[in-house]
């Protein structure tokens, strides 16, 4: 597999730590494996556990550039299984979990919502438990961080002319899966307040990158014109979404661990609001362009609306004045740069996600 970002940096640090033991929670997933691959490069001395469960979405191949460093470990396994969590984070003197694990795709949370439930909110209970204890039983220590990564899709959705969401906006979800994770991000603030345990929320925007799931919309699109197949949009496709490139999240988690305040919200986002068509058309003129033998000529012909998913939010929009003024993180990335990237490297992976196609065929 070709094109995993290197020579990443870590942020500045007024007043430095000791190296950290953190605890990755679905490290083999999207963000989770870009976040892993930019945490051990930017910080080497910091040992990196990774706990994922490989359901659909994770894939341990992607971390096997690692899997010779001695500060690396995977663990295969379910964050509902306390026994476990608890003899890892015991084992490995864990001081900073950073909680990707979840389930997060949309139309699944409609098909099968206990599932979501199970692993965004029962989950994020025995995490944040375990961690509660061993936290206590170590004395309390003031580097310890527990770092829940969430979604703007908590907000519910905002009208044309409504201003972004800010850190203070009232959580209103609108499917199973914005709602677990808005009953996840509930417990992590109740174990700061009722605990004093030093936890940080982070909602961040549509991610988009390297090693993305084939059913997420970028990857899909590209996937289908590469084959010639139909690129089906919902309902009328004026859907409007923030776009981050996932570089740009993994540099402002690192931010949010080292200097975030314990009890905070920072809200992610990639200043790149663009409705689903256009964001479509946008694919196409660039894989024309760096693809000159496709299948169908010209892209934008295999568009096809269909039928919109029940309850489908009109727009998100992320306000990111506070972990610019507080913080000092902006995103780096412009959506033409982020876009051109990951296009690219579906371009150059072709192995990569038709074994994936293929083994979600044959479970089908």
């Amino acid at each position: 597999m070709k094109n995993r970002v290197s020579n990443r940096q870590g942020v500045n640090r007024d007043q430095p730590t000791s190296p950290r033991r953190l605890l990755v929670t679905g490290g083999a997933g999207f963000t989770g494996s870009n976040f892993v691959h930019y945490w051990c490069n930017a910080y080497p001395a910091d040992r990196v556990v990774v706990l994922d469960s490989l359901t659909y979405v994770g894939n341990q191949r992607h971390l096997e550039a690692l899997e010779e460093k001695q500060n690396f470990r995977f663990v295969p396994g379910d964050i509902c299984d306390r026994t476990l969590v608890e003899a890892l984070i015991k084992a490995e003197e864990i001081d900073t979990v950073v909680h990707l694990a979840a389930e997060s795709n949309v139309d699944r949370s409609i098909l099968r919502p206990v599932a979501f439930v199970r692993t965004n909110v029962l989950g994020t209970s025995i995490l944040l438990d375990v961690f509660r204890e061993h936290w206590k039983r170590r004395g309390c220590p003031e580097q310890a961080r527990f770092l829940q990564v969430s979604t703007d899709e908590v907000y519910g959705s905002l009208e044309p002319d409504e201003p972004a969401f800010t850190e203070t906006s009232a959580y209103a979800p609108n499917s199973p899966y914005s709602a677990s994770k808005a009953g996840g991000d509930l417990l992590v603030r109740s174990y700061h307040r009722t605990y004093g345990l030093p936890t940080l929320i982070t909602h961040c925007s549509n991610n988009y990158g390297p090693y993305q799931s084939p059913e997420k919309l970028i990857p899909l699109m590209c996937i289908h014109m590469l084959r010639g197949e139909p690129l089906p949009i919902y309902g009328d496709g004026q859907n409007v979404r923030d776009w981050l490139y996932v570089d740009d999240h993994c540099r402002a988690l690192d931010v949010v661990i080292h200097q975030g305040i314990p009890g905070e919200t920072y809200n992610i986002g990639g200043n790149n609001q663009v409705t689903n068509i256009d964001l479509v058309n946008i694919l196409c003129k660039l894989i024309e362009k760096l693809n000159p033998q496709l299948p169908v000529r010209p892209c934008d012909n295999l568009i096809a609306f269909v039928q919109d998913r029940p309850g489908h939010d009109r727009r998100y929009a992320i306000d990111t004045s506070k972990i610019k003024a507080e913080l000092a993180w902006k995103p780096q990335a412009t959506l033409e740069k982020g876009l051109r990237l990951t296009v690219q490297w579906y371009l150059d992976n072709h192995p990569w996600w038709e074994e994936l196609l293929s083994k979600e065929n044959g479970q089908r």
